[in-house]
């Protein structure tokens, strides 16, 4: 992809805590965490890139340093050239964050009067407002939300709103932090394809941290895993899945029960009843097995189960000790 090469720029960035643990009765022991160790990474202007990993990875952590909420405790840090912690009210005009279950509005105001808050804080020229506040409210379909105050929102609701608030001063770059949890399918179809025109329109440059594999599926082509505060793959989704061995799995609802499906290029593992469990290579299609059984077994009903990144992560490190 075009453009600057080092725009997110990550050289040996560590970051370690000091924590206090009992020692027993009266007595406290401090102890060194760390939670991000070494990482080095480079994302250039205008890719959208999912950083996913287990809780407790340090995906946060990563992006608390990327804001200057946090400052690293070694290596070297630069987004658009500059130092987050050392210039971080600079920085905060260039970025947008959506801190998952953390919102950045106002908690007793309707989301209209926290989008004015937000266009006075950041300066923003009113046409600029109006124009992005009407493309938000649009597509992230807030219409009947504005004058609804922040806490009798859903957290799907709340979400959408947190999101908007986040563009409203064109970001150069959009930190997300699982952005379509707790939203119903066709809510989260809607903003995944919000996230990709803000991404192919304006070029913003997206780190997006997601439980949720579909996220990164349709939306980027590269992916970083971390855990234990480590990289340990950069690379396409495909290539995630070749390494960890991970599988999809659909659930098949027959008419009746019948001994296990056998499907070319996928297995049963599972048999409950007239239900039967079938996994297969996460990097291939579904729709010639969906096929296969649909035309030789009396079909009821059936979904498709994604693979949990900690169970892909898992498989990837037995994949690597095992060689």
């Amino acid at each position: 992809m075009d453009g600057d090469p080092g725009f997110i720029e990550l050289d040996g960035v560590e970051k370690v805590f000091e924590v206090r643990r009992k020692a027993g009765r009266l007595r406290r022991e401090r102890h060194r965490v760390r939670a991000v160790d070494g990482i080095s990474f480079r994302v250039r202007r205008g890719e959208m890139v999912g950083y996913i990993g287990p809780n407790g990875a340090g995906k946060s952590t990563t992006v608390k340093m990327l804001t200057g909420i946090l400052t690293p405790s070694g290596g070297r840090l630069r987004v658009a050239g500059i130092d987050p912690s050392r210039d971080r009210a600079r920085l905060a005009r260039r970025i947008g964050v959506v801190f998952g279950q953390r919102t950045t509005l106002w908690w007793d105001l309707p989301l209209r009067d926290s989008y004015a808050l937000v266009r006075r804080m950041y300066r923003i020229p009113d046409d600029r407002y109006r124009i992005n506040l009407a493309r938000c409210v649009e597509l992230l379909d807030l219409g009947d939300l504005l004058e609804v105050p922040v806490r009798q929102l859903s957290l799907g609701q709340r979400m959408r709103g947190d999101i908007a608030a986040a563009l409203l001063h064109d970001p150069e770059v959009l930190y997300l932090d699982e952005p379509t949890i707790g939203l119903d399918v066709i809510s989260k179809a809607k903003v995944r394809e919000f996230l990709r025109e803000v991404n192919e329109e304006r070029g913003t440059t997206v780190l997006l941290t997601t439980h949720d594999l579909t996220d990164i599926e349709q939306l980027c082509r590269r992916v970083m895993v971390i855990d234990h505060g480590r990289l340990v793959y950069d690379g396409g989704l495909d290539g995630l899945h070749a390494v960890g061995q991970s599988e999809r799995t659909l659930v098949v609802d027959l008419e009746r029960e019948l001994p296990a499906i056998t499907i070319t290029g996928a297995r049963t593992v599972k048999v409950e009843g007239p239900r039967q469990w079938l996994a297969f290579p996460a990097a291939a299609s579904a729709a010639p097995i969906v096929a296969a059984v649909a035309e030789r077994y009396p079909l009821l009903d059936l979904s498709l189960r994604e693979p949990d990144i900690e169970d892909v992560i898992a498989k990837m490190y037995a994949a690597g000790s095992a060689l």
